[in-house]
């Protein structure tokens, strides 16, 4: 779009004359903070489709009520819509970066002059003239960027977790349910402190795994209902300044229509338009569940790892070559990946929540990068929930053999003794059976506790994975 294109034209705005790409919807306002703000990177397009929503059904309302003329609002709504259908024409329209005025400010200016210029091309008009329509009195009507800001992370927030965060939990959940199922006969040895414990089944191992992931995706959707109350309407600084009573009721219809989701009317503005923690809380719990899939992804790499000279229990898929010098080798990628992921989520959480405590008075000036970073946090989580499920986890085995050697090596299996003999001689069988690198069974007889026949009778590796029948 405009920076592709040769040529500028001058447009001018309250401090003075500006050239802007000759053929971009953007502004001089837009043009301005490019200039000014040669700071990182500009917002992914969704994050923008929010905004798009708001300037829409704020038309819609600022008609119903009366505020606005048809062939305006009607011009607004057909711009939005083709911007909402159309994103990859408008790609480079949006090019102010995340660091930007804490307020952003010059985000809500480069929609509102993208809406308003493509709005003027509708009704004859001509780019950067706004003989129509113009970006502040008729895009931005009854708005401040102090409430349509938050409003758009907000809306942006529950989007990106309704559409891709919750399905792919739920896609990971039901593949570590699939796996728990399969293994379920299959008895290892458990571990603890990173040492031999009492055996446990690799299905019930993979069953905690998918309660982790199942619970705190209860917990997210928890928190995605309290970012469903909005601000809009709160305007400056939360009093409504240049609305009409009903404006919020109508605003958040619209936006709930629109979207498909039932979004309300915050019962106090003044708290949303200075406070984060609606998102800071949502990000709390994406930080969470990015945490179970660390420990799930750590498990894996750890129970395959080997495979000749390791635990080996598990054997991973082999996606890829693991090593350019290494022939054969296969490493534990994606485990790595969702490694790399919950450091990043920890970083953007700890971002959101230094940010959101630090708003002064009615307005918090770090909304853009709380935007940005919770729009990260959800996208990363999702992406790799689903890799590690499609990737790792759908083709995950079990070593069926290595297991059994595992197993039978274990002294913990002494534990089924200690009902019986007692602790004391329980722990002596042990620490013989090691020290001579013998086993269980040979240690007990040396000793004079047991018979061959009494250590079988008690020592059952399938009856010592859940609580004795009575």
């Amino acid at each position: 779009m405009g920076s592709k294109v040769k040529g500028f034209r001058t447009e001018k705005d309250s401090i003075g004359e500006i050239s802007v790409p000759k053929n971009a919807y953007f502004g001089a306002q837009t043009q301005r903070a490019v200039e000014n703000f040669k700071i990182g990177w500009p917002f992914d397009f969704s994050l923008i489709i929010p905004y798009i929503i708001i300037k829409k059904c704020a038309a819609k309302t600022n008609f119903s009520q009366k505020k606005l003329s048809k062939k305006i609002s009607d011009a607004i709504i057909f711009a939005c819509n083709d911007i909402l259908n159309n994103p990859e024409k408008y790609s480079d329209e949006f090019p102010i970066p995340v660091f930007q005025t804490g307020s952003g400010t010059q985000t809500n200016m480069n929609v509102n002059e993208v809406v308003a210029n493509k709005a003027n091309e509708k009704l004859g008009g001509r780019l950067g003239k706004y003989e129509y329509v113009h970006p502040n009195d008729h895009v931005n009507m009854s708005q401040s960027t102090n409430d349509t800001f938050p409003t758009a992370t907000l809306i942006g927030a529950v989007l990106a977790v309704e559409d891709n965060l919750i399905p792919a939990l739920k896609i990971l959940s039901n593949s570590l349910n699939k796996k728990s199922k399969k293994f379920k006969k299959i008895i290892k040895v458990g571990r603890t402190h990173l040492q031999d414990a009492t055996p446990i089944t690799l299905g019930q191992e993979f069953s905690g795994y998918e309660s982790m992931i199942s619970n705190d995706l209860k917990r997210i959707e928890s928190a995605m209902k309290e970012c469903t109350d909005l601000p809009i309407g709160g305007t400056a600084v939360g009093t409504g300044l240049n609305t009409l009573e009903g404006y919020d009721d109508l605003m958040v219809s619209f936006i709930s229509e629109e979207t498909g989701i039932d979004f309300n009317v915050c019962k106090n503005k003044f708290e949303l338009l200075s406070s984060q923690n609606a998102i800071s809380n949502l990000s709390s719990q994406i930080r969470i569940c990015s945490g179970s899939l660390n420990k799930i992804a750590n498990d894996i790499r750890w129970l395959a790892c080997g495979p000749m000279a390791g635990i080996g229990e598990l054997i991973l898929p082999s996606n890829e070559p693991g090593s350019s010098i290494m022939p054969g080798k296969v490493n534990p990628t994606q485990c790595e990946a969702v490694n790399m992921v919950y450091a990043q989520i920890i970083g953007n959480d700890n971002t959101i929540s230094y940010s959101g405590a630090n708003g002064n008075f009615q307005l918090n000036t770090y909304r853009p990068i709380i935007a940005f970073s919770i729009h990260e946090s959800i996208s990363l989580l999702a992406e790799v929930a689903e890799s590690f499920s499609n990737n790792a986890v759908e083709g995950l085995k079990a070593d069926e053999k290595k297991i059994k050697e595992n197993l039978d090596k274990s002294l913990m299996l002494v534990t089924a003794l200690a009902p019986e003999i007692g602790y004391e001689k329980s722990a002596e069988i042990a620490k013989k059976a090691l020290k001579e690198n013998i086993t269980l069974k040979e240690s007990a007889k040396s000793l004079g506790y047991l018979s061959e026949q009494d250590f079988d009778n008690l020592v059952k590796p399938e009856e010592m994975v859940s609580p004795k029948k009575v």
